[in-house]
């Protein structure tokens, strides 16, 4: 799901429901199936909303009504269709260098970072919710801009999100050339132009400096080591609160001491093991580095 903007946008109101029937049982279900899987909160203000996007999924699989759908959610046949579930009820807002802000702050924290791959010391970051791929390269692409070799250190930035679709768009790594508007100029060099069709890819340093994974952020994390910065933006507006507090505490103990945490401008950490550190910026209430 950030970098990426994972979420539900708001309902625009009540729409006709007319080819199939969803009662309030059956929203229920996949408010309670997507939020299991996910994290992610529905309330029933945002029933026109699953309505329109999964009637698009009741008639590619040929069903004839919400109810055989949740039934086919709730089995284990439905594994399949819980990720189609979640692609659909989520949107990707985001773009390169979004929050720019974010980007200025890790920028004063290279000089450190420098020298710490420099004296044979691994430099980790983790983009937790990648979505299509822009917020890693564009964390990629300021290092690179102030440390131009990182990329053959021990500098690395693992980008994560829940929906295997939008991860292969960020694996990709195909963008048209007014999605590289942010992208400050003198970055630009960064891109190489791949076909005819005037899409931009990112050089082999930036992509040698990122591994894509597949991670659900409420479910097991396979990571041992701990990163220096967190990138988690609008991810965490879309869980409960219970369920952010559980998320930005796993995140504290992922940290080094002095880690950094940025987050989206609408979220909050109430963790005490955090300090407020600059706009929606955070540090982790420790000396020195792990």
């Amino acid at each position: 799901m950030n970098g990426r903007s994972p979420g539900l946008p708001a309902s625009s109101g009540d729409s006709a429901q007319t080819e199939f029937v969803m009662t309030a049982e059956d929203f229920a279900s996949i408010a309670s199936i997507l939020h299991a899987t996910s994290g992610i909160s529905l309330s029933p203000s945002k029933t026109s909303l699953v309505y329109s996007r999964l009637a698009k999924r009741l008639r590619t699989l040929g069903l004839e009504s919400f109810r055989e759908y949740c039934q086919l959610i709730s089995g284990s046949a439905g594994v399949d269709e819980r990720q189609a579930m979640l692609a659909a009820l989520t949107t990707n807002v985001t773009r390169f260098f979004r929050e720019p802000h974010h980007f200025d702050y890790l920028r004063k924290l290279i000089p450190e970072l420098a020298t710490t791959a420099k004296r044979g010391g691994r430099v980790r970051i983790w983009s937790a919710g990648c979505s299509s791929g822009e917020e890693p390269y564009s964390i990629a692409l300021t290092i690179l801009g102030l440390f131009p070799n990182a990329h053959e250190l021990d500098v690395k930035i693992l980008a994560t999100d829940i929906d295997p679709i939008i991860l292969g768009k960020a694996k990709e790594g195909l963008y048209g050339r007014e999605a590289l508007e942010p992208v400050p100029a003198d970055l630009r060099k960064y891109f190489n132009a791949v076909d005819s069709n005037h899409k931009f890819s990112p050089v082999s340093a930036v992509r040698d400096m990122i591994a894509f994974r597949e991670l659900n952020l409420i479910g097991q994390w396979p990571m041992t080591q701990k990163f220096d910065v967190i990138f988690c933006r609008n991810v965490a507006i879309y869980f409960d609160e219970p369920t952010q507090d559980k998320l930005f505490g796993r995140y504290a103990e992922s940290l080094n001491p002095d880690g950094r945490l940025f987050i989206g401008h609408s979220e909050r950490v109430n963790d005490p093991r955090f300090v407020s550190d600059g706009l929606t910026a955070y540090r982790l209430r420790s000396g020195g580095r792990a």
